[in-house]
């Protein structure tokens, strides 16, 4: 496969004809007031706009404008895979179960999955995601190193058993993913590979004319090493990113890595020491009593210098509850998204007091580590698994609970006086904390709509499903992999996001569901016959037109207020002005800047527009 094809050129023949998409009969309904489960302003308005309607939640019907700028995106997306050389291809949405069982995700799944059963009782799912079915198919088909590298891809269906579907096409239970998958023999052809499908979604994102930035992330549960994400800039995104204020540092926040402190020597540090700290069940009550009576002679107790040790409950896939302690600095909170994302699929919940009968060696408020872990052999210690922040590291000292009702241990030294079993990215990250990358920059925090995820598969899903090659050797080789995403229907709502203003939808040209919203008002018939003229020369000249030929009862001012709300990005009205001084007013949607241009010469000030 050639690294790089040249891309595909616009014919220099005749402009192909183009249709008029006639208001009169467009299947097509505004609304004038917000749908009542509409939470974000894409939402809002690409419901009240006649682009989408919702048939169950988190199932929406694309309605014909709608289906006209999916399809753009859908297109440039398209564009830009076959520009690279992927090859395309559709797999079902109806999936065997086979296949999910033999790479553990028919349980991993858990609720997420939509199982069903056909009239035999065979298993089958609605497909979340294909790794499985590209690995087959290679596999199937292939069977050398010469016949690699393939990249491959799909744009097709996904159903996900979303628990909350809402903000509309951002989060729901069905929804288009452009999916690609590359299959190389060796680690330096899976970096070619991730490369090239990189740069073609830094022109596919940059086409679609989105705010964005690449950040860091995790693989979760689709496995692999290196990963990245491309994040539309958005207040009401759900991924919280970090970006350094000195380096090219930027992360989601479940992939950032917080700095350990280097060890220190505890040669020279106090024994620990077990002190009555009455009534401070909070960190808050907990930091007040330390300088009430046990004061420092350097500086004030603060919450950071307080081991917060936090319980929860993991829950496997298979049903399994496992409890788990995390130790992380007082000033510090877990943030549930962050740590699972360390753990996914693994669903995480707070312990309840029932499960924290489980384990009487446990004193609600003054937990310490004395009483969880592996690593303690303290023959009181629950065995619960205790994972605690990096920035508790060997020779720290902390003030923590005592596993006695009304005591703290001060002094409680990492390494010396307790251990964990190991460590866990699960606390907060925030503005201003210390940049891993760089000795001198802080992070400041946004959030942003996951819009595209690219990651190195490896050899997972291969040698679960023994996917392999001849090499050059004769020898059989275990392919390695990539995988690609893009939200192709979540596109719609991300960039109805970024181009909106209090009237309604600002579409970019290039994935608008038509160049010019044409505008026929009053009750002249000449200005509804030189309107007609006007679309039909543009359909002519390959122009997509919106034609509001409503008949007169429908006023101006509501064909005004649709073209506004439609967000054509050229809404032309033709109207009072042709009797005045035969001009029509063509007006630019976003800014809003009007011109009013001879009758004779709109046509081709419209070609020119929509061509530059």
């Amino acid at each position: 496969m050639p690294d790089n094809l040249a891309r595909m050129t616009e014919s220099t023949g005749t402009a192909r004809s183009a249709r008029v998409l006639r208001m009169s009969q467009l299947f097509l309904r505004t609304l004038r007031d917000d749908p009542n489960d509409a939470e974000v302003p894409s939402h809002r308005l690409l419901v009240r706009a006649g682009y989408i309607r919702r048939a169950a939640p988190g199932i929406y019907t694309w309605l014909p404008l709608g289906l006209r700028v999916f399809r753009k995106v859908e297109s440039i997306i398209r564009e830009e895979m076959d520009a690279i050389g992927a090859q395309e291809l559709q797999f079902p949405a109806l999936l065997p179960r086979e296949p999910y069982e033999a790479t553990g995700r028919w349980t991993e799944y858990g609720d997420n999955l939509f199982r069903l059963q056909d009239r035999k009782g065979s298993d089958y799912l609605l497909g979340p995601t294909h790794e499985e079915m590209f690995t087959l198919a290679v596999k199937e088909l292939y069977s050398s190193y010469k016949d690699l590298p393939v990249w491959l891809y799909q744009i097709q269906t996904k159903y996900r058993d979303e628990a909350r579907p809402r903000a509309g096409l951002m989060r729901g239970r069905e929804f288009t993913m452009k999916d690609s998958y590359s299959f190389d023999t060796t680690d330096e052809g899976l970096d070619k590979s991730y490369t090239a499908h990189r740069a073609a979604y830094i022109r596919t994102f940059d086409r679609l004319g989105f705010d964005y930035v690449i950040v860091k992330a995790t693989s979760g549960a689709m496995g692999g090493s290196k990963s990245e994400e491309f994040l539309a800039r958005s207040t009401v995104g759900e991924d919280t990113f970090v970006q350094c204020t000195t380096c090219d540092y930027a992360a989601n926040v479940e992939a950032v890595a917080v700095p350990s402190p280097a060890a220190v020597s505890w040669d020279d540090f106090p024994a620990a020491h077990a002190e009555e700290t009455p009534d401070t069940p909070t960190i808050e009550s907990l930091v007040t009593h330390l300088n009430e009576s046990f004061p420092r002679d350097d500086r004030a107790w603060v919450a950071a210098d307080t081991l917060k040790n936090v319980l929860v409950v993991l829950k496997h896939p298979d049903g399994t509850r496992e409890p788990l302690a995390i130790g992380l600095p007082g000033d510090r909170e877990v943030d549930q998204k962050r740590l699972e994302g360390q753990l996914e699929p693994i669903e995480v919940e707070p312990m309840n007091d029932g499960d924290l009968a489980r384990h009487p060696g446990l004193v609600k408020g003054y937990i310490g580590p004395g009483a969880l872990g592996e690593a303690n052999k303290d023959p009181k210690s629950s065995a619960i698994r205790y994972l605690v922040d990096p920035r508790v590291s060997e020779g720290t000292r902390w003030v923590t609970g005592a596993d006695v009702s009304g005591q703290h241990v001060i002094d409680l030294v990492a390494g010396r006086d307790f251990a964990a079993d190991g460590t866990i990215e699960a606390a907060d990250v925030r503005d201003g904390d210390p940049c891993p990358q760089c000795a001198d920059g802080t992070l400041e925090a946004a959030r942003g709509i996951e819009m595209g995820h690219i990651f190195q598969l490896g050899r997972m899903y291969a040698e679960a499903l023994d996917l392999k090659v001849l090499d050059e050797n004769g020898k059989l080789v275990t392919v390695t992999m990539g995988s690609y995403g893009i939200g192709v229907s979540r596109a719609v709502p991300v960039i109805a996001e970024d181009n909106h203003d209090e009237l309604g939808l600002c579409w970019p040209r290039e994935i608008a569901p038509a160049d010019v919203h044409l505008v026929a008002t009053g009750k002249d018939p000449d200005v509804y016959a030189a309107a007609e003229r006007i679309a039909a020369d543009l359909a002519k000249a390959g122009i997509e037109v919106i034609f509001d030929d409503r008949p007169t009862k429908v006023s101006p001012g509501v064909k005004f207020k649709d073209a506004e709300l439609v967000g054509v990005p050229t809404i032309v009205v033709v109207g009072r002005g042709l009797a005045d001084d035969g001009t029509v007013e063509v007006k630019d949607r976003k800014s809003g800047e009007r011109a009013n241009v001879p009758l004779g010469e709109i046509v081709g000030h419209l070609t020119d527009l929509v061509r530059s």
